[in-house]
Formats: C-alpha cells, structure tokens, sequence
C-alpha cells in the first residue's frame, strides 16, 4: 500500500492541463467492441482503472496499439468469447467497476454478456437493475447466480423497443445504446442520461454508423443498423479533476490556470464553486484562479443557508461534492452539503473533523459546514483515502493545513487522477509518494 507524505501550507502558482475524462474514456473504450474496425482514441487518462479496462480487452483479444502517451488504437478483430468463462477474467473484472460497461457491446454484437458482481468505490449501494431490465426488454435474458456474484445476459437477437429507465444512470444508459445500436428496429429510452460523457459516446457511435437521435435530451431514438465502422475519438477534459483544482486553488490561497477546460461542457460547475465565494475569470477555454486570502459562501436571497446538492445532468455532479465539502471548511459562512445518490459517500469528514474543521455530519447524506475563514488553519494528520473523490478531497485538504500529512491507500487516488503527486509538485507543491 503506497502513500502521499505531503507538505501544507504552501501557495502554489501555474497552469495545470486537466487530463482526459476518466468517466467517458470506462465507456468509449468499452464501445470498441461494437466493431472489427480499428478505432484510435486520443486524450486518454493513464489511470489506474482505464489502465485495467484496457488490460482486460488485451485478455479479449482485442489488439491494443499505444501510438501517443495519451492515445490508442483498439482493433477488436479476434474477440475470444471464451475467456468470459475464465477464472482470470471473473477475477480481474469483480476488481473494475468500469468492467460493466463491456456488457452492453457484447451482448449488442455478440449476443452474449457475462460479468462477476463490479467492484469499485465503497461508497454505498450502487444497484444495476437499470442495465439488466433495459437488457430484458431488448429482448434478452438475464440470470444472476447469488452465490457467486454471476451477470449473464442472453441475447441473440435484440429487437428495439420502447423504455423508460427507472433512474437516469448514465452507465446505464450507456450501456442500453451500446445493445440498442445493432439491435433489429427502433429502440427509444426516456429518462436517458444526457451528462456530457453519453453525449461523446453517442456522438462516437454515430461517426462509427449508428443512427441516433437526441443526443443530449433524455429522450433517445435509436435505429438499429447491421454494423459499424472504426473512428477517432478525442476525449473530454475530466470536469471533476477541474472542479478538484478549483477547490484546491482556493483552499491553498494559489493562483491556478486551468488550460483547455472546455468550459461549455461544465454545466453548473464554475457557478457552484462560485456560490462558494471562488472568484473564477474564463480566458478563453481557460479558467484562470487568482489567490484569494479569503472568499465568502452566498447565502440565498431570503438570507437562509446555502445548500449544494447533487442531481442528474445539467445538475451539479454528485463526483465533486466532496470536493466543495473540504472546499468549504476555509470559508466565511456556512452551507449544507447534500449527497443524494450514494449513503456512505460524506463518512470521510471524520478526517476533516480531525484536522479541525467544524462539520456536523447530520446523516449519511447531509453535512453542515461552518468555515472556519482561515482564523484557524486545519492542521495534519496520518488519514486513510476511502474512495477516488474522498481521497482527493484529504489531499487539499492536507495542502492547505499546517505541517505534513501522511494519506495512505493513494492507490485510491490514481484510479481517477493522473500522475496527481508529480503534476502538482509542478505547481510547487510537496508531495512525496512512499511505496
């Protein structure tokens, strides 16, 4: 288990790219499948879990080729089916819980899915009924062995039809137009997730050949076609490590520029942090943070407590809660931190409670925070990163207090962020990494 030694209460200054969006990139390289055709994709993230996905498509046969640093060319030519019934894969794919995006191209081109129980962030229940009883109504049959943690979804010949998702889940979702775009007539989903990540899956898959409309609304046509064809495909910068260098630009007192953002993909994003007193200035596609001695939370207009919540797209991503949480805690005000979707997702506060900062964990989904405006600087302590956003959000956390932090399980953390010690130690940062 390797850890972060990390010196706080240093300002840092510079321009940070972010890198490409881990959770689009778990989706379009699934997509990869749909096609014998050579498909090269670009602004790949080399993240611990887009690393294993890619791993596990290897086992597949699929050919890998790395033709940049962050670029790929996949050509699933030779997929060997069976390797599904392998112990290794049921090993390697209960570790990713980005491996349940490879059902929806299996079943869609092959007519056959398996997968053990995902694994992932322990951050509550996260149920997958979305994705088996969309698959049933394509027409195909699901079976889940209890004892062993088994997915198995048959289905030959997928017919299109009409639904409406229980929950907008955008894996979900994604995972339906995946199955539905070789599927013999018209597929339509209401209530389909339209975050930025789908839209680039859809839009991918029509430049491979698909026919879909919608992309973008939460209501999706799909016509079925015979096959597709190869592509390139340029990921989106990673909104959530966005957000996470905006907190910690204000938390740190830094001056940050956050190169290439393509701001018109954030959604709500520069406005929540905003409403946190955060000053942000749009340089073009870069949004530049000044250093703030200090910034102030909004209050609403009838003078109650602020409350940032998470919702389904355009709302606020339920991945950078945590983040506007420790964010929080150096402000001037207070506000109420409401995390609907997952129920274990705020219990790392009681390490930001231990480094001194006033939060009353009301229940597993809301937390209030008093900002302490810098009277009292958090100070460092030995933490333990829970999951990918926690993780982060200790990491700026220990930035900005007095003294060395020790954050351990950072292996957490590089699931979802890229090289995250060195590119910060750029901007002056002191991180060091122990194996």
């Amino acid at each position: 288990m390797a850890s972060f030694l990390v010196e706080g209460g240093i300002r840092l200054l510079g321009e940070i790219t972010p890198q490409g969006a881990k959770n689009e990139a778990l989706q379009v390289i699934s997509a990869v499948l749909l096609t014998d055709e050579t498909v090269h994709i670009h602004n790949v993230p080399e993240i611990r879990d887009v690393k294993s996905l890619i791993e596990l498509l290897i086992d597949f046969g699929v050919e890998v080729e790395k033709t940049n640093i962050n670029a790929y060319k996949f050509t699933a030519r030779n997929v060997d089916l069976d390797y599904l019934e392998t112990h290794q894969f049921l090993k390697k794919a209960a570790t990713l819980r980005g491996s349940i995006m490879l059902l929806g191209p299996l079943l869609g081109r092959f007519g056959i899915g398996k997968m053990p129980k995902p694994g992932g962030d322990k951050i509550g229940r996260r149920r997958v009924d979305t994705h088996f009883v969309g698959f049933e109504k394509l027409g195909a049959t699901f079976h889940y062995d209890g004892s062993a943690g088994f997915y198995t979804v048959d289905g030959k010949h997928l017919t299109g039809t009409y639904m409406h998702l229980d929950e907008a889940s955008v894996t979900g979702t994604a995972n339906l137009v995946m199955a539905a775009v070789m599927a013999k007539g018209e597929t339509v989903i209401y209530n389909a997730a339209c975050e930025p990540y789908l839209q680039q899956l859809c839009n991918m898959l029509v430049r491979m050949g698909a026919n879909i409309e919608g992309v973008g609304s939460n209501l999706l046509k799909i016509q079925g076609v015979n096959g597709l064809r190869g592509t390139d495909h340029t990921l989106l910068p990673d909104m959530i490590e966005i957000g996470s260098f905006i907190g910690l630009a204000a938390m740190t007192q830094s001056e940050i520029t956050i190169k290439n953002a393509r701001i018109d993909q954030l959604g709500l994003i520069p406005d929540t942090f905003r409403k946190l007193g955060i000053e942000l200035i749009f340089k073009g596609d870069d949004i530049y943070i000044p250093a703030q001695d200090h910034y102030e939370i909004e209050a609403y207009i009838d003078g109650s407590i602020l409350t940032i919540s998470d919702a389904i797209w355009p709302g606020f991503t339920p991945d950078l809660l945590s983040i506007a949480l420790v964010t929080a805690t150096q402000a001037k005000g207070t506000v109420l931190i409401h995390q609907k979707m997952f129920e274990s997702r705020l219990f790392f506060v009681d390490k930001l409670i231990d480094m001194g900062a006033q939060i009353i964990l009301c229940d597993p989904h809301r937390a209030t925070v008093i900002g302490l405006n810098r009277k009292v600087a958090l100070k460092s302590i030995a933490m333990t990163s829970p999951d990918i956003r926690a993780g982060v959000s200790l990491l700026i956390a220990a930035l900005s207090a007095q003294g060395t932090s020790e954050i351990h399980n950072i292996e957490q953390i590089d699931r979802g962020y890229q090289f995250i010690d060195q590119r910060l130690n750029q901007l002056g940062a002191k991180i060091i990494r122990k194996e």
